[in-house]
This record gives C-alpha cells, sequence and structure tokens, in this order.
C-alpha cells in the first residue's frame, strides 16, 4: 500500500499553500475570486484523498495487516468443511529415510472447520489457560508441552511434571487429557484422508504444544515467532504438520495470522477457534506468523512422523 506521502498527495499540499494567493485591493478580489474557489475546491478533494489514504493505513495497521500477503487463503468468517491446495513437493524429504505409503509424495496444504468443534476447541484452550496459569514467558510467547513437561517460566523453561509435582493433579483432570488425546485422533485421521495416506503410519513426534501469544515486547530468542522457516528443516522428524486454533482473529487478537510464504503471492490463513491447518512440512510450504498487535492468541501444533523411531506418546495424567 502506497503511504499519502509516497503517493504525492502531502507535498502537493505543502507546494500549493507556499505558492498562495495575495489581495491587494477590492479591485483584484474579482480577478482571483474564481481561481480562488478552484483552490478551495481543490485543497478540499485534495485533503479528503490524503484523510482517505491515512485511515486505510491506520485501519490496514490495526487489522494487523502485511504488505506480503495478497491472498487469504480462509477468512475468518467462513466455516470451510474442506479446502486443500497441492503444491509441489521439496526435496528436503529426499535427505531423510523415506517410509513408503507415508512419506509425502503429494504435498500440499488444507484448512477444515469440520473437524474440531467451537465447544471442543474452547475445552482444549482452558487446558491451555490452566497449564500456562502455572508459568508465561516474560515476552510474548508461552509454550505448555504437556508431553515433555516443558512450560515457559520467565525467561525459561521448567518441567512442570517435576517443578510442580503432586500439584498438576489439581490443575489438570483425566478428563483433560482424553480429551486431548481425542482432539489430536481427529486431526490425525483429518491428515490422513487428505494426503491419501494410513492414519495408523503416522506417530505423533515432538515439539507438540500449546502455544499463548500476545504483543508483549520480545525477551529472548524464544519469544520471537515471527520468522520464516521451515518445520523439516527446524525439526527433520516432521512430515505433517498442524495447528488447531483456540481463538478468534479480530475478536480475541489483532495480527497473528498464519502466512504462507510464496514469491509474489504470499497465501495467509486467518484463525478461528475450531479451525484446523496443516500441511506438509518442507519447505514447499515455508512459513511464518504475523506478530500479534493487541490480545492473546492461543493455538496447539501438533506434529506427525512417518517414523515410528522418532513417534512419541499421548501425555498421561500420573
Amino acid at each position: 500500500m502506497t503511504s499519502p506521502l509516497e503517493s504525492g498527495v502531502h507535498p502537493g499540499l505543502i507546494r500549493e499553500g507556499q505558492v498562495g494567493w495575495r489581495l491587494d485591493s477590492s479591485s483584484s478580489m474579482k480577478n482571483v475570486r474564481a481561481p480562488r474557489e478552484t483552490q478551495r475546491k481543490w485543497l478540499r478533494a485534495a485533503t479528503l484523498g490524503a484523510c482517505a489514504a491515512l485511515t486505510a493505513l491506520l485501519l490496514w495497521g490495526s487489522l494487523g495487516g502485511d504488505d506480503g500477503v495478497t491472498e487469504v487463503l480462509a477468512h475468518r468468517s467462513e466455516v470451510l468443511l474442506g479446502r486443500f491446495i497441492e503444491v509441489p513437493c521439496s526435496e528436503d524429504y529426499d535427505s531423510h529415510r523415506r517410509f513408503e505409503g507415508c512419506s509425502p509424495r503429494k504435498c500440499g496444504r488444507g484448512v477444515t472447520d469440520a473437524v474440531i468443534t467451537r465447544d471442543e476447541a474452547r475445552r482444549i484452550r482452558s487446558i491451555a489457560e490452566k497449564g500456562l496459569s502455572l508459568g508465561g514467558s516474560d515476552g510474548g510467547a508461552s509454550i505448555l508441552d504437556l508431553h515433555s513437561g516443558a512450560l515457559s517460566v520467565g525467561r525459561h523453561f521448567v518441567n512442570l511434571y517435576r517443578y510442580f509435582g503432586d500439584k498438576v493433579q489439581n490443575i489438570f483432570s483425566e478428563e483433560d487429557f482424553q480429551l486431548y488425546r481425542d482432539v489430536r485422533q481427529k486431526v490425525q485421521l483429518a491428515i490422513a484422508q487428505a494426503f491419501g495416506i494410513s492414519a495408523s503410519s503416522l506417530y505423533l513426534t515432538k515439539p507438540t504444544f500449546f502455544s499463548r501469544i500476545n504483543s508483549t515486547e520480545a525477551r529472548t530468542a524464544h519469544d520471537e515467532y515471527w520468522h520464516a522457516h521451515v518445520d523439516k528443516v527446524t525439526y527433520g522428524s516432521f512430515d505433517y504438520t498442524s495447528l488447531l486454533y483456540l481463538s478468534d482473529y479480530l475478536d480475541d487478537f489483532g495480527g497473528g495470522r498464519f502466512v504462507f510464504m510464496e514469491e509474489g503471492a504470499n497465501k495467509t490463513v486467518e484463525p478461528r477457534a475450531g479451525r484446523v491447518s496443516f500441511f506438509t512440512s518442507g519447505s514447499e510450504n515455508l512459513h511464518r506468523v504475523e506478530k500479534v498487535l493487541w490480545g492473546t492468541r492461543y493455538a496447539v501444533t501438533i506434529a506427525f512422523t512417518c517414523d515410528p523411531d522418532h513417534g512419541i506418546a499421548d501425555p498421561v495424567l500420573t
């Protein structure tokens, strides 16, 4: 988007103001009345144009806009039964052991609002809120990993099972963990169906975790969630990545959209509670998250591998 200064509106106003009109006598009034009226009309039009441009800029910023985003893959107002876009696979998978019938041969990205209900998302979010109430990052990004026990506390991480011991039993319930397992299984089935593979060939892998993001300034590198990255490069075990959103874009937070990065044609997913976004984990799906400008964004990252050696078990409340 071009700013008012870039468009030349403000310089034009300045030049026009510098020229001015000198009225030396009553006789000169008649001569300059017409051009002066023309000047006033031009100034009104130019001012309205500048105000409109400035308003658009402010609105764009308040909505968490990004100049690189050119297409919305999934709007927050849509309820999608399923939307899938196939893209050519990268070569990232060639440097890893392949598992026939599971390792990506068909690559792409999908979004659905038909797998997890909004009520389930609300209940899953309550698990995140309860766990993160025990800690939280000093920066804008906090995580809770029920598998490893990792929890953001200040500028560090602790193992919540060791650090809080028996208190964990008073924070979570077995129903919480059963819901978590049920949701994981539904997401796993949706990914398998979309990519034409057997769900039994997929294994949950680490890290799989809750995230809570707000507009607080980053304190450590762990808070800088907005950088572009490739999951398969960052985590070699990842073959399929999914995100379950637990809050609503523009209702609960601004900014924070998920962006698939493509040259000249970035595509964004607007989070909606219960929405599942999933994709193959290679560089065909380079992505990032916009900075959260206000409010709080909750999500769960659920990752799957085809390699059983990198599989992890569902969390169990002991």
